[in-house]
């Protein structure tokens, strides 16, 4: 077990902008985040959202859209005048920027602004990676029929491991150029970021929705990295981040030519944080009740709920969405097949590390159930609040984190 060296604080932060509004606020940490490798700028980060009321979800857009458009556009002249660096930092930020716009616009999915801030988030990040040295390249991996966006980041030459990541229930492959892309690079790993089915591009591009048996997902993926240059095929790991917590062990019980995984943050079962928090007789109608169809006490209790907490008026909206659901309950119903529980977690024999935020919003006590199932090798790392890395996923920290993490990587994996 991996403990850092400053204890955890007995006190709970405030949210510094958006009081009351935690939801807004971790996504305005989010972003101040992804300043560390280029993804946004403090200022600009700062700019805007003193320019948002908490829960305005139209001037969320409004701002974001606005800050995204104007640095595009000077990014535009900027290559128009051959400044390839400069246009490719501020196409970096921009596609970050039109991400997050679009960000709390999915209870209407048809928005037409959803649809723009995807193609423009897209657009502006492979400008972006055309303009790094060496070339980040667009890849569309092959998928039942389908194909699913990504990007190659190349370490140079020779050959190299391998580090796969995706994100989880709201990110995209884009976004994880500054969670753990570039720092791979850093340190030698190629890195092939994607976009399963219910994340971000294969989402907004053709409305797959997310599927329980990932590994699925995973193993094209792994058939696909095995074409790229430079890879070597004994040391493949994967990374998924949030949801991706749950995703990534779940494909790693079953794809077994994976060298390591890092479970960020870790997830055993998704479905018990939704149904924990149910009333009993709710509970009891969805666990052991009809398997299809709306539950209208549920129903009621989340509508509710979605009035009252900024955090579930999203999670719902957003997951609904995402899991092809068209109530609150049967979205629940749904997260209920996202467990490694029943012997899925001792399947993975892999090692396994385990992040563990210690103020997470959204997934508190689910890496230690994990850990504790894991019969591979395994590792659990906890981040702080005190050392500022206490949040969801360690947003602001990823510097900290990062290295943490590769230095396990590179351990486990005799780098």
């Amino acid at each position: 077990m991996i403990h850092p060296a400053i204890p955890a604080s007995s006190s709970k932060p405030s949210t510094l902008l958006f009081p009351g509004d935690e939801q807004f606020w971790f996504e305005t940490v989010r972003m101040f985040g992804a300043d560390e490798y280029g993804g946004a700028s403090f200022g600009e980060v700062l700019a805007v959202s003193t320019r948002i009321a908490a829960g305005d979800y139209d001037g969320w857009y409004d701002a974001w859209n606005a800050m995204a458009e104007r640095i595009a556009a000077e990014a535009d002249g900027q290559i128009a005048r051959n400044h390839r660096i400069s246009a490719r930092d501020n196409y970096l930020r921009a596609s970050n920027y039109y991400r997050a716009s679009e960000f709390f616009l999915h209870a209407t999915p048809q928005d037409p602004r959803v649809r723009h801030a995807y193609e423009c988030s897209a657009a502006c990040y492979r400008a972006a990676a055309a303009l790094h040295d060496p070339e980040i390249r667009p890849v569309e991996i092959p998928y039942e029929g389908t194909r699913l966006p990504g990007y190659f980041h190349t370490a140079g030459e020779g050959v190299r491991p391998l580090l796969i990541m995706h994100t989880g229930f709201d990110g995209s492959a884009e976004e994880m150029h500054w969670s753990g892309a570039r720092a791979a690079v850093e340190r030698g790993y190629h890195a092939l970021c994607f976009d399963g089915p219910g994340q971000f591009g294969p989402l907004h591009r053709e409305g797959l929705v997310f599927r329980p048996d990932w590994e699925n997902v995973v193993t094209p993926v792994v058939d696909f990295a095995l074409t790229l240059p430079g890879v070597d095929p004994s040391r493949i790991a994967l990374r998924g981040e949030s949801l991706g917590g749950y995703l990534a062990p779940r494909a790693a019980a079953f794809e077994h030519r994976l060298a390591a995984v890092i479970a960020n943050d870790g997830l055993y079962d998704y479905g018990a944080p939704h149904v924990g928090r149910l009333p009993e007789a709710a509970r009891e109608a969805l666990v052991a009740g009809q398997k299809t169809g709306p539950v209208p006490a549920i129903d009621q209790a989340m509508e509710a709920a979605m009035k009252t907490s900024p955090v579930m008026r999203w999670a719902m909206t957003h997951g609904m969405w995402c899991f092809g659901a068209a109530t609150p309950s049967e979205y629940m119903r749904k997260t209920l097949d996202y467990t490694l529980a029943g012997g899925i977690a001792e399947q993975i024999r892999c090692p396994v590390l385990v992040c563990d935020a210690g103020d997470d919003l959204f997934f508190k006590g689910q890496p230690q159930q994990l850990y504790d199932h894991l019969t591979c090798k395994k590792a659990l790392m906890i981040f702080t609040e005190a050392e500022g890395a206490g949040f969801h996923c360690e947003v602001g920290a990823a510097r900290l984190a990062n290295a943490r993490m590769f230095d396990w990587l590179d351990e486990t994996l005799g780098m």
